[in-house]
């Protein structure tokens, strides 16, 4: 029985420790922003105004543009909400800090609610920064991946 569990354990690090390696590069950015930090809105200029249309740092767009192009993108992540009945940020957190490494479908179904919602409704982007559910998605899976004698290659 444990040998198959840490060969689970190992084809998942395999798998998607390539991926994280990418997405970890922006962990720093992400930890030291609040939601308000990476959004603003843009009005017009002068006497022509318009709707308010929201802009993102650029630093953010480039984490959601990496992580479109990862493993960890799931489109059924309505599923992953269900099964571990997450109604909030709250209970997003909580889920990934009791999280094991058999359970990267959790973390994919976070990541990819916030980023690939985030294309339809772009408020998601900002409250994953203000709720730092990037923070935490990514601090907990580069915990479970490499803090036990393996080191990420950059």
């Amino acid at each position: 029985m444990y040998g198959k569990e840490a060969n689970l354990k190992e084809q998942i690090i395999e798998e998607y420790k390539d991926d994280l390696v990418r997405l970890l590069k922006y962990l720093p950015f992400l930890e030291q922003k609040g939601g308000k930090d990476v959004q603003d809105y843009y009005e017009g200029d002068g006497e022509n105004k318009v709707i308010p249309v929201p802009v993102y740092d650029s630093t953010l767009l480039g984490f959601v543009k990496e992580a479109r192009s990862t493993k960890f993108m799931y489109r059924n992540y309505p599923y992953v909400y269900r099964k571990w009945k997450m109604p909030d940020a709250k209970a997003e957190r909580i889920a990934m800090e009791s999280a094991t490494l058999r359970d990267i479908d959790l973390f994919r179904g976070i990541i990819s609610k916030y980023v690939l919602g985030g294309q339809t409704r772009a408020k998601l982007w900002t409250e994953a920064v203000e709720e730092r559910i990037f923070v935490t998605a990514l601090a907990r899976m580069k915990s479970l991946m490499f803090d036990h004698g393996r080191t990420p290659v950059q």
